[in-house]
């Protein structure tokens, strides 16, 4: 190898370093934004778990063995309970996984005003 294979060598390992380094800025860019963001929802968590905790607080306990719905709110906590929709939006259509749906507790328990 001579003298100018080697100096080319150098300087092509150069660049190579060169792209390394800033690609290592930019991950470590990357990576701090990530752990920024991180941050902001474990707060956010906290806050809402703390929310969670004052709302289940403030609102009346239900003892269990009482019923207070009326017999169409019963009906519908019945087919709610068989895993299908209540809700206007999902209405008779299967609960995936028999999973919790806001709508559909919100038309069993929600409190409505009466005209």
């Amino acid at each position: 190898m001579d003298k100018r294979d080697l100096y080319d060598s150098f300087g092509d390992m150069e660049q190579q370093m060169q792209q390394m380094l800033d690609k290592m800025a930019q991950l470590r860019a990357d990576m701090t934004t990530v752990l920024e963001k991180n941050a902001e929802l474990v707060i956010e968590n906290e806050h809402l778990r703390e929310r969670m905790v004052e709302i289940e607080n403030e609102s009346p306990k239900k003892n269990p063995g009482t019923t207070t719905l009326s017999k169409s709110r019963q009906n519908l906590e019945k087919l709610y309970d068989e895993g299908f929709h209540v809700c206007n939006q999902f209405y008779g259509k299967r609960r995936d996984d028999d999973e919790s749906c806001v709508f559909c507790l919100e038309v069993i328990y929600g409190e409505r005003e009466r005209a």
